[in-house]
């Protein structure tokens, strides 16, 4: 009867541990932001979005965009994998707005990449991830 109990008690605390665990919030982006256009042009400048990206991002988001930087395990947010259909079918703007503005282990940049335009050449870099 003892045995009975004890996995009662362990199922209970297992599905309370599950039940109560908070899952990862979608991460909603200001319509203002999703429906912002890239003032830049993709194919012009993606050297200095690739310096840009190797500097405040591949830390943490890996050489390619796998979440698999050396940084990575420090971070408890899912770091996403630039290379998904998923991810890629995000507006520029989207994209735009979670690198610069960020969220919880996600840093804001505004000040340390004050011209947002440097910012744009980033996601022009990032978008080369899904190719």
């Amino acid at each position: 009867m003892k045995t009975i109990k004890a996995l009662v008690v362990i199922g209970l605390i297992s599905f309370a541990f599950y039940a109560f665990t908070p899952v990862q919030d979608v991460w909603k982006v200001p319509a203002k932001y999703e429906k912002m256009k890239n003032p830049t042009d993709p194919s012009v400048d993606l050297a200095i979005g690739k310096t840009l990206y190797n500097k405040h991002c591949k830390s943490c988001h890996g050489k390619t965009g796998l979440g698999d930087g050396p940084k990575a395990d420090e971070v408890d947010g899912d770091l996403g994998d630039f290379s998904t259909a998923e991810f890629q079918s995000q507006s520029d703007g989207a994209v735009f707005y979670k690198s610069y503005i960020g969220r919880d282990d996600m840093p804001n940049y505004e000040k340390k990449i004050p011209d947002e335009e440097d910012v744009w050449l980033i996601v022009n870099y990032i978008r080369t991830m899904g190719e």
